[in-house]
């Protein structure tokens, strides 16, 4: 098996690929600056089940159905009506969804970027071929800890060998996310994780550990320091918009405008469009009947968990707004204060 474990040593095709990637991120990010009547980021859920019973994971069940593959194709298609620039497959395991190539390649028919949040567990050689093969443009795995323990299978001795597949076979782009958080057993685990994962060529970036409200549990200093040093090894955009997270840390309430429902969409197995995998059920609309004015109202409503949220994904797809000049965001009024006298506040 020949790995190409240098990032540095790259056949044409590789940086065809990756000059490709970033022109269509560039497309994007120029399109955000220009109109926020678009989504940048949703994700979608394909399939509640999972394989694997996370104990702190509040994301999955043992029972649910793959929602039906004409379902998803309408799902998508109405995510393409709405201009979402990147739409993102988690779940559960969204690798446990049967048809799950087809509705990669739909994401890529109607023009937007597809990826997919995994556990890893199904990447074999020959699924990792398919992959390639449906248009896939990146993947992420989050690793928990460096040995599996009763809190999660999701460990690097588990996933090393699934790992090396990737880093043997896969033409998408892959990032290996681990986590710092207040009590985990062995804190120099997400260390060592973005360690190996820079070994085998993967871009990396690091999160924190939240509870089922998405708000921070306080970290130690040697807690701190390991985050600072992953923070140090990973590279790209997605890596280097921390400044939320350093806030947090220090036990700072961020000071921000959360655009979930707006540049941020989280579509559940249900088809109902949620601010966030941990505030599911605000606003709770349906998919088919989202539209403009529905982001247009969320662009600018309050959230009241904002101040202290450690969900990564929603700071993140907000944070080109705070680039544009202010006339830009409502042509010079905000459109709360031109359509609305109270804002919903999320409880």
């Amino acid at each position: 098996m020949n790995l190409n474990l240098n990032p540095l040593k790259l056949d044409r095709q590789d940086v065809m690929r990756r000059a490709h990637r970033r022109a269509r991120q560039l497309r994007m990010i120029t399109r955000a600056l220009l109109d926020t009547d678009h989504p940048i980021l949703a994700q979608i859920v394909p399939m509640r089940r999972c394989n694997l019973s996370c104990a702190y994971c509040n994301e999955y069940d043992k029972t649910s159905n793959p929602v039906p593959i004409d379902e998803m194709h309408r799902r998508i298609d109405r995510l393409g009506e709405l201009r979402t620039a990147i739409v993102t497959l988690s779940g559960g395991e969204p690798m446990m969804h049967p048809e799950l190539d087809d509705i990669i390649r739909r994401i890529r028919e109607r023009g937007m970027i597809a990826g997919i949040i995994t556990n890893g567990f199904y990447l074999s050689p020959e699924r990792i071929r398919r992959l390639n093969a449906s248009g896939l443009e990146y993947l992420q795995i989050s690793i928990d800890n460096v040995e599996p323990d009763e809190i999660s299978n999701k460990s690097l001795k588990t996933l090393d060998r699934k790992l090396q597949h990737l880093a043997a076979h896969a033409t998408f782009h892959i990032n290996i996310n681990s986590v710092v958080g207040a009590g985990m057993r062995n804190p120099e685990d997400p260390l060592r994780i973005a360690q190996r994962a820079r070994e085998l060529g993967f871009s990396t970036s690091v999160g924190l550990l939240h509870d089922e409200s998405g708000q921070l549990k306080p970290l130690s200093e040697r807690e701190k320091a390991v985050y600072d040093e992953c923070v140090r090894m990973g590279e790209g955009l997605y890596t280097r918009i921390n400044d939320f997270q350093r806030n947090l840390i220090l036990g700072r309430p961020n000071s921000w405008k959360c655009r979930a429902g707006a540049r941020y969409l989280y579509i559940c197995e249900d088809g109902l469009v949620h601010y966030c995998s941990q505030q599911r059920g605000f606003p709770g609309v349906p998919l088919k009947d989202y539209g403009v004015a529905d982001i247009r109202r969320e662009f600018h409503t309050e959230k009241s968990c904002a101040p202290f949220c450690t969900i990564g994904c929603v700071h993140r797809a907000s944070t080109l707004d705070r680039f544009r000049p202010p006339t830009l965001l409502g042509f010079g009024k905000p459109y709360a204060a031109r359509h609305h006298s109270r804002l919903p506040v999320i409880q």
